[in-house]
């Protein structure tokens, strides 16, 4: 795990993850290009998972269930360049039976950046629907206890 967890100033559990910003992301002004946030956005949930001990291939070669993104939405505050760090802070909004929602907002420093919302939904290996397997929704529910989501 990269990342570690926190608590923002409204008192709310959130996982932090550093994000070194190279050539490969930019754009040829140096500055990153829009589709890397959501790349961004990816390794930190899964570094959150792994920090909340969920082990995604274990998941899915041994109950067949895989999370995907369910809907995503962006916002561009302030264009992060070459050479900085940047931080991903996610933070639990909502956790239901077979879904959750979290914010994902990236700073440079205390400047942010970009706020984004994520849907992320548990399927089987048909693409049907799924409920969180028990252990999985304790996983998430930690978190739910320290953030104040609604579940």
């Amino acid at each position: 795990m990269l990342g570690h967890f926190d608590v923002t100033e409204e008192g709310e559990t959130c996982h932090v993850f550093p994000v070194q910003i190279y050539w490969e992301d930019t754009d040829a002004g140096g500055i990153v290009y829009h589709a890397n946030y959501l790349k961004f956005t990816e390794r930190a949930r899964s570094d959150l998972l792994r920090g909340i001990g969920i082990d995604q291939p274990k998941m899915m070669t041994e109950h067949g269930q895989n999370f995907v993104v369910r809907d995503s939405a962006i916002e561009f505050l302030k264009p992060a360049h070459l050479d900085e760090t940047l931080r991903v802070r996610t933070t639990l909004l909502e956790l239901k039976s077979a879904s959750l929602r979290l914010q994902q907002d990236i700073f440079r420093g205390e400047e942010l950046l970009i706020k984004s919302r994520v849907r992320v939904a548990c399927l089987q290996k048909n693409g049907r629907p799924a409920r969180f397997l028990p252990q999985i929704k304790d996983s998430f529910a930690s978190l739910v206890n320290r953030s104040g989501a609604t579940v």
